[in-house]
């Protein structure tokens, strides 16, 4: 695994539960959807106004047909019925970031692999988090 951090990143204000299980689903997916030695990359950065992670692995890519119901709960698309899972996972992202008024793209090829993007309102240290 390859860890990417902007340095100017600085100190957040973020819900720690949320973004750990936004980060352990990602991230275990990118996991189990990868073939043995496939790198995954995770960065954290920022955009002008939002704190970005970025997931991004060499799995099985995804549909665009799979991609515009992949954050419903139980939803698992036909590639991959064969490797283990609930469906759950990424409904538990999205309600994680939607918690957090940000918001979560994918970007995929089949057979090439799959790019999470979330992005997080940026919270300067002296505003409280709501």
């Amino acid at each position: 695994m390859v860890f990417e951090e902007d340095p100017e990143l600085g100190v957040v204000m973020v819900d720690e539960a949320l973004v750990s299980r936004i980060l352990l689903n990602l991230l275990s997916n990118a996991i189990k959807y990868s073939p043995d030695g496939g790198q995954i990359v995770l960065r954290l950065g920022r955009s002008e106004d939002h704190i970005v992670l970025m997931v991004q692995d060499e799995g099985v890519g995804i549909s665009p047909e799979t991609q515009a119901q992949l954050f419903l709960p139980f939803f698992r698309g036909a590639e991959v019925q064969h490797i283990k899972g609930t469906g759950l996972g990424l409904s538990i992202v999205k309600d994680c970031v939607d918690r957090h008024h940000g918001r979560i793209r994918v970007e995929s090829t089949p057979g090439q692999g799959s790019t999470f993007i979330v992005e997080l309102p940026f919270h300067p240290p002296d505003t409280p988090f709501n």
